[in-house]
């Protein structure tokens, strides 16, 4: 069922250590309105699409999420790569050193661990599509928040591009929202 590519959606490749952006971005992976969230909610929602088609754009669009995951991933990886325990300290990322290194783990801009309770899976088909939306568009919003606080271009253009599948997956969920709408779902 799943494939990996070996290659990233869009191409991250940032040159200059910047580990105060790290520690914002880390939120787009482990926070309320980050990837992981997209990735885990659509792929539990899709059992409860009662078409082929809600199941295949569920399923199609978590596994892109785990994409962006990795995206996300690879962006705090090389934005710390190198970092000084004192550079760290001063970026306040010495709490998560503690506990992980420089390893890669799920939080929020605020050091607060990734939880299933970030999103929802109802079993209605509708109520779930508008759980997906909201997210998308507040996915959209941080990302936005991420581009107004970023001032190297190798970290905005991928910032970029995840905004922009965002506005995508709004945009596919609301078309299947309309046509089971139309369904009497």
């Amino acid at each position: 069922m799943y494939k990996y590519d070996k290659k990233l959606p869009y191409p991250v490749n940032i040159k200059k250590k910047d580990l105060k952006m790290a520690k914002y971005i880390i939120t787009a992976y482990g926070g309320s309105y980050g990837e992981l969230g997209a990735a885990l909610r659509y792929f539990s929602q899709k059992f409860g699409m009662p078409t082929e088609e809600g199941k295949n754009l569920l399923n199609s669009i978590a596994t892109e999420e785990f994409g962006h995951n990795e995206m996300v991933c690879s962006m705090v990886h090389q934005l710390v790569k190198d970092a000084t325990l004192e550079e760290m300290k001063e970026a306040g990322l010495d709490s998560l050193y503690t506990e992980h290194g420089r390893g890669i783990y799920p939080t929020d801009s605020n050091g607060v661990p990734f939880t299933a309770t970030y999103f929802a899976s109802i079993g209605d088909p509708l109520a779930d599509l508008m759980e997906d939306m909201a997210a998308e568009e507040k996915a959209r919003v941080m990302y936005e928040h991420l581009i107004d606080l970023a001032t190297d271009e190798d970290v905005i253009q991928p910032l970029l591009f995840l905004r922009q599948r965002e506005v995508v997956h709004f945009n596919r969920f609301k078309e299947l929202y309309e046509k089971y709408k139309k369904m009497g779902y």
